[in-house]
C-alpha cells in the first residue's frame, strides 16, 4: 500500500507540510509506505490546454510534473495538502490538479483513495477542501474525508483546533492518515 502526499505549498516547512506528515506517518503506522511531493522544491508550469494529452493520453509539458506522474502510477491512494489562498488551494496546487487532467482519459487515478488536507488562517477551509473533492470525485477517485488545520504562523496547525467538533488540527490529520489506509486495505 503506497500513498503519495503532495504538499501544495510553496513554503517548505509550513503548516500544510507539517499537518501532512502527521496525517502521512498515521497511514505509515497503519502500513503504508509513503512518500511527499513538495510543491516548494519543484516547478510546475500551469497547463496550456494544447489537447495534446487527448491524444497521447500524457502531458508534452517537460517539468517536475514528469516526476508527480510516476508516483501517482504506483499510488493507491493520494493526500493532496494544500493552504488556503483567497478561499482556494494555492495556484501551486491547482496548477498540479489541473496538470493532472492528462490522466483522466485513462483513468490512471481512478478507484485511488484520496484525502483533502486545508491550512488556513481563518476562513476558506470549506471551500478549498470542496474543491479538491470535486477534483478527485470528477478523476473517479474514493474520497476518504478530509482535515483543516487553523494557523498563520509555521508550527500553529500542531496546537490549533482541526474542522471537527473537539478534535485539534493534528488528531484529524491523523485520523485522516488512518482512514486512508483503512480504505486502501479494503479495497485491495
Amino acid at each position: 500500500m503506497r500513498v503519495v502526499g503532495i504538499s501544495g505549498s510553496p513554503r517548505r516547512n509550513g503548516n500544510t507540510e507539517l499537518l501532512l506528515g502527521e496525517a502521512l506517518r498515521a497511514a505509515e503506522t497503519e502500513g503504508c509506505e509513503t512518500e511527499v511531493f513538495r510543491l516548494s522544491e519543484k516547478r510546475v508550469l500551469p497547463c496550456d490546454a494544447c489537447h495534446s494529452c487527448f491524444e497521447t493520453g500524457a502531458c508534452r509539458i517537460a517539468d517536475d510534473m514528469q516526476e508527480l506522474y510516476g508516483m501517482l502510477e504506483h499510488a493507491d491512494g493520494v493526500l493532496f495538502g494544500s493552504p488556503v489562498y483567497f478561499g482556494s488551494v494555492s495556484a501551486q496546487a491547482k496548477a498540479v490538479m489541473d496538470r493532472m487532467f492528462a490522466l483522466l482519459g485513462r483513468r490512471a487515478l481512478q478507484d485511488k483513495v484520496a484525502g483533502a488536507l486545508v491550512v488556513t488562517r481563518r476562513v476558506g477551509a470549506i471551500q478549498a477542501r470542496s474543491l479538491i473533492y470535486g477534483f478527485a470525485i470528477a478523476q473517479g477517485m474514493i474520497v476518504a474525508g478530509g482535515a483543516i488545520g487553523y494557523g498563520r504562523e509555521p508550527g500553529d496547525v500542531l496546537t490549533g483546533a482541526g474542522g471537527g467538533i473537539g478534535m485539534s488540527a493534528p488528531e484529524e490529520a491523523r485520523a485522516l492518515g488512518a482512514r486512508m489506509a483503512g480504505m486502501i486495505r479494503r479495497i485491495r
